[in-house]
C-alpha cells in the first residue's frame, strides 16, 4: 500500500496477492506509477481504485482516496470505495425500466429503488485483469462479463475498463468499453472514487474549493430520484461557477440539500453532445495545494459530499473515516435516464460499442 513519501519511483507495473473472496477466488493488488510521484493501486475485485498517491505542493505525497486494507473489508463494506459501477451507476426508480415494451424489474436495495446496480453490482464481481506497458506509460486491462439478465439486466454484457497513468501528467485516465449480445440493455459506467486531497482520513472535505462547469442540475425528490426538471444553479447553492468552498452553503435550508442530505446531485455540464474529452469539474485543496481537475466525455457529474459517512467506517492504517471526509465526482448519464426519455439515452443496443473516457488529473500549487 502506497505511504506518504518525498521518493519518485521510475515508472512501472507490478502486482501481488491480495486475497481470496469468500467464495475462494483469488484476487490480485496491481500497482502503477509514473516516474512523477504518482502511484495508482487498482484490485480485480470490483475493478476497485484502492490507493491514489500524490505529491503536495512541497513534494511530499499522500494517498487522496479513501478505502480499505482488506479484501474482506471490500466484500463487506457498503460505501462503494474506488469501485467500478455497473451495470447502472446512480439510481433507477422503483427499480423498473422498459426497452420495447417490455419491463425489466430490478432488486431494490436503496429504500423502493435499485442503486449502482443492485445487491451484486460489478464492483462486487472478480474481474479479470491484464497488465499492459505501452509507449504512454502504465495501464491495467480489466474485462467482465455480466450474464443476461444479472441483477435483472437484459443482455449479455461485455466490459472493458483500462486505467493508465501516463509519463507525462499525473493522470489516473479511465477508458470504458462495452457491447452487448442477445438483448439490448441499458448500461452507466462510473467510478466511485472517494478523494481527500488533504489526505484519506485527515479530516473532512468542507474547506475544499469546488467548481462544476455546468448552468444546471437535475433536482431530486425525497427519494432523491430526479423529478425529471433542469434546474439553473444561478443564485442558488448549486452554483460552482466560481471556486466555492463546499461547506460554504450546505448546510443552508434548501429542500434539494435536505433531500440529499448534502449535496448528492447530478449536474448537467456545459456541453452540446457526445465529444472529446472536456473539463467538467476542478477540486482544490488550500492546506496541501493539491488540485484535482476532472475531464470526461459524460454529459453529467454527480457531486457527492460525503453525507452518510460516519465514525464506524474504519479504512486503511487505521483511520477513521468520519462525517463528510471525502467527496466524489462522478462522471455518467443522468439517474434514472431509463424512465426519463429526455435525458441523455442510456440505451446500448446489439451491434453498438458503449465508449466513454474520464481523466482524474492531479497537480499542486
Amino acid at each position: 500500500m502506497p505511504t506518504s513519501s518525498r521518493a519518485e519511483s521510475q515508472p512501472s507495473l507490478w502486482s501481488q496477492a491480495y486475497g481470496h473472496t469468500k467464495e475462494g477466488k483469488p484476487v490480485n493488488l496491481y500497482t502503477l506509477t509514473n516516474g512523477r510521484g504518482m502511484e495508482v493501486s487498482i484490485t480485480n475485485y470490483g475493478s476497485t481504485v484502492v490507493a491514489l498517491t500524490v505529491p503536495d505542493r512541497n513534494g511530499d505525497r499522500e494517498d487522496v482516496v479513501l478505502g480499505y486494507d482488506r479484501l474482506e473489508d471490500y466484500e463487506s463494506g457498503q460505501s462503494f470505495f474506488g469501485g467500478t459501477i455497473g451495470r447502472y451507476a446512480n439510481r433507477i426508480a422503483h427499480g423498473k425500466f422498459t426497452i420495447d415494451g417490455r419491463r425489466y424489474v430490478l432488486p431494490k436495495n436503496d429504500g423502493d429503488n435499485s442503486l449502482h446496480g443492485g445487491i451484486k453490482g460489478f464492483h462486487k464481481r472478480v474481474w479479470a485483469a491484464e497488465g499492459i506497458s505501452g509507449s504512454s506509460g502504465q495501464a491495467l486491462r480489466l474485462t467482465y462479463l455480466s450474464e443476461d439478465e444479472e441483477e435483472g439486466f437484459p443482455g449479455s454484457l461485455s466490459v472493458t475498463v483500462i486505467f493508465s497513468v501516463p509519463d507525462d501528467h499525473n493522470d489516473l485516465r479511465i477508458d470504458y468499453t462495452a457491447t452487448t449480445s442477445g438483448k439490448d440493455t441499458i448500461l452507466n459506467l462510473t467510478n466511485h472514487s472517494f478523494f481527500n486531497l488533504n489526505g484519506a482520513g485527515s479530516g473532512d472535505i468542507l474547506g475544499h474549493r469546488l467548481i462544476v462547469c455546468s448552468n444546471q442540475f437535475t433536482p431530486i425528490d425525497a427519494a432523491q430520484i430526479p423529478t425529471g426538471e433542469f434546474c439553473g444553479v444561478e443564485n442558488t447553492p448549486f452554483d460552482f461557477a466560481r471556486a466555492t468552498a463546499i461547506g460554504e452553503r450546505i448546510c443552508e435550508d434548501c429542500e434539494q440539500l435536505n433531500f440529499g442530505r448534502g449535496y448528492d446531485h447530478n449536474w448537467v455540464l456545459n456541453r452540446t453532445g457526445p465529444g472529446p474529452l472536456d473539463f467538467a469539474a476542478q477540486a482544490y485543496d488550500p492546506i496541501s495545494g493539491r488540485m484535482l481537475e476532472v475531464l470526461t466525455t459524460e454529459p453529467g457529474i454527480q457531486f457527492y459530499s460525503g453525507n452518510f459517512l460516519n465514525a464506524t467506517i474504519q479504512g486503511k492504517r487505521g483511520k477513521t473515516y468520519g462525517y463528510r471526509c471525502g467527496f466524489c465526482l462522478e462522471t455518467q448519464h443522468f439517474p434514472d435516464s431509463p424512465n426519463h426519455p429526455h435525458f441523455p439515452s442510456t440505451l446500448l443496443k446489439v451491434g453498438e460499442c458503449f465508449r466513454s473516457t474520464t481523466v482524474y488529473r492531479f497537480s499542486a500549487a
